[in-house]
């Protein structure tokens, strides 16, 4: 008989005897790695096999009190590893104020979702956020609350149970790097509570300055420096993002099991997937610019092996905005799995620079230095979000700043079609895909090709495509933040509109301008979900151009992409991608080929 760590024991324990078999299999698979990233990051403290007992206590806990339903997801997500690879799945991605007004309105736009194709929901920050400004509800005060605006946690729960009806998963954001000053982690430390100060990082002013010698700055005009005054803590509070989020230590084992718990509270609710948010930072070494460290993959690693064991139909997404060569370590290996689904920024970013620069040479840059992703894994592609784009994380293929300055200035001042607007210094920019595609100021047939163009990139590079919410109806830049003193200092929020009900309700009427793109691009869609070369694992190839314009993406032996960053029209010979004849392919136009036929 095989002895039992005293660890899966706890768990077990904590487990009715009949789901006892399915959490010592699970265990018997990811426990190793678990056990050994816990030990390499926190074997060195005192009493480290007792807490990692406790832990493993609250797990088992947890697993327990997962619901039915839940667990026959987890089953069958277990039979079928690769469920969100397929072509079939499509993301979306909102803001719940601004979509539904609230969570019973976001249910209500179920069929909207169901007739776009979707069956990946991301929900931006919809927990109980700081009171004032909060960053866009990322300055969470509650990982158990939802935001009284926008219901309750019955409503919650009702929403995810009429998504899962629906064939939709749900994506929470999990906020892994810092809290809001109001959450109660802080306001104990505040108070005097030395167990929860050892959840943050405070440091004397000697100290802060130190580490601010290395360090980079996420926002240099809102909120510049990475530490914070606060008297009541007698010192320097480390906050990377804004005064009002102070991060947290991971050097504190009681801080991952904290946020471990909470997870796992929040998927026994409905979430199938959780966005981890600024990933890169959760660990601080001085000397360096506290970005990608070691131990930072480690923690994700040990929260991935927990997932499998406790949750195993729950998706961990990575949300590191690096360089290309620093994505492949946020989904990790066989050996040590880390996050299933990464962000692939610089593709999105490249694809942009592309359609300025009239050039698709930062795109193959970027494909060349994408590596294949181990079974299990996928890319997530987008054309939007609700951040900005920044183009300095292109830097490693651009070659030069200036260069990248130029792509910049092209989207930010006026100087082209695209009516985007500059963010912290300039060298990002913000605006809606329509906007910056010049679709929203000009609905001519040129501007929507550029518009879908973005589009069938990321549709068709591998991985699993999202949309940001109104790009599909072709929506316009709000410039009302200007007017709101609260959100006037971040140029983000231009991409933040309320959904749009007059386009939408235009969406079927091709006179219009919603209606012509939403049309468009539901085509496309439609086009994806047939061809199985377009799964997530399939290889993606760029293969050789006569012309810097064209780009010719190839998904295993069927499927060619043939995409024209240019505002010339091109001439092709269909024969060099197994087709025959010859095409006219317009100014930013795309045809795809399917054994060597073109797709209708």
């Amino acid at each position: 008989m095989t002895t039992m760590s005293l660890p899966l024991r706890r768990l077990l324990d904590a487990l009715p005897a009949g789901r006892q078999g399915d959490a010592r299999r699970r265990a018997a698979r990811h426990e190793a790695v678990l056990a050994d990233r816990l030990h390499r990051l926190y074997g060195h403290l005192p009493g480290h096999a007792a807490w990692l007992e406790s832990l493993m206590t609250d797990v088992g806990r947890l697993m327990a009190a997962r619901p039915a339903a839940l667990q026959a997801v987890d089953a069958a997500r277990e039979d079928d590893p690769a469920w969100f690879c397929a072509p079939t799945m499509l993301g979306y991605s909102a803001y719940v104020d601004r979509f539904g007004g609230n969570l019973r309105g976001v249910k209500a736009r179920i069929p909207h979702l169901r007739d776009l194709g979707v069956t990946y929901l991301h929900l931006l920050p919809f927990l109980r956020p700081r009171a004032g400004e909060n960053d866009g509800g990322f300055a969470v005060a509650s990982f158990d609350d939802v935001d009284p605006r926008l219901g309750t946690v019955a409503d919650l729960e009702d929403l995810t149970a009429s998504l899962r009806e629906a064939g939709i998963s749900l994506c929470s954001d999990l906020i892994l790097n810092h809290v809001a000053d109001d959450h109660p982690w802080a306001q104990g430390a505040a108070a005097g509570n030395t167990h929860l100060r050892g959840f943050f990082h405070v440091l004397d002013r000697e100290e802060a300055d130190a580490y601010e010698a290395t360090l980079g700055q996420v926002f240099p005009q809102a909120a510049p420096g990475n530490f914070t005054h606060v008297d009541a803590m007698g010192g320097w509070v480390w906050t990377t993002f804004y005064p009002f989020q102070w991060d947290l230590n991971y050097a504190n084992p009681a801080v991952f099991a904290a946020v471990a718990a909470a997870l796992l509270r929040l998927a026994n609710r409905g979430i199938d997937v959780f966005r981890l948010d600024s990933t890169a930072f959760l660990w601080k070494r001085l000397g360096t610019d506290c970005m990608n460290q070691p131990e930072a993959h480690w923690l994700l690693q040990a929260l991935r092996a927990i997932v499998d064991i406790a949750a195993p139909g729950v998706l961990l997404k990575a949300e590191a905005i690096v360089p290309t060569r620093e994505l492949p370590a946020y989904v990790g290996g066989a050996d040590a799995p880390e996050c299933h689904l990464a962000y692939h920024s610089t593709l999105m970013t490249a694809g942009w620079a592309a359609l300025a620069e009239e050039d698709a040479s930062l795109v193959r840059a970027v494909a060349a230095a994408t590596p294949a992703l181990p079974a299990g894994a996928s890319w997530l592609t987008y054309v939007r979000c609700h951040d900005d784009i920044g183009w300095k994380h292109l830097l490693a293929e651009a070659g030069a700043i200036e260069r990248l300055a130029a792509v910049a200035h092209f989207y930010n001042d006026g100087a082209s079609y695209a009516a985007g607007t500059g963010f912290q210094g300039g060298l990002a920019t913000n605006g809606t895909a329509a906007a910056l595609c010049g679709y929203a100021a000009d609905a001519s047939d040129a501007a929507l090709r550029r518009l879908l163009l973005v589009h069938g990139l990321a549709l068709c590079f591998g991985g699993l495509p999202v949309l940001y919410m109104g790009d599909e109806l072709a929506m316009a830049n709000d410039d009302s933040y200007r007017n709101d003193p609260a959100r006037a200092h971040d140029s983000r929020w231009i991409q933040r509109a309320p959904f749009d009900i007059v386009r939408y309700a235009e969406r079927t009427d091709p006179t219009t301008p919603a209606g012509r793109a939403y049309a468009a691009l539901r085509r496309l869609i439609c086009l994806r979900r047939e061809l199985p070369e377009l799964a997530a694992g399939v290889a993606c190839t760029m293969l050789p151009s006569d012309d810097p314009a064209l780009l010719v993406l190839a998904r295993g032996d069927g499927f060619r992409a043939l995409l024209n960053f240019s505002g010339r029209p091109l001439a092709l010979d269909l024969g060099a991608y197994g087709g025959t004849g010859t095409l006219a392919l317009a100014p930013w136009d795309q045809v795809w080929l399917h054994r060597g036929r073109p797709l209708a």
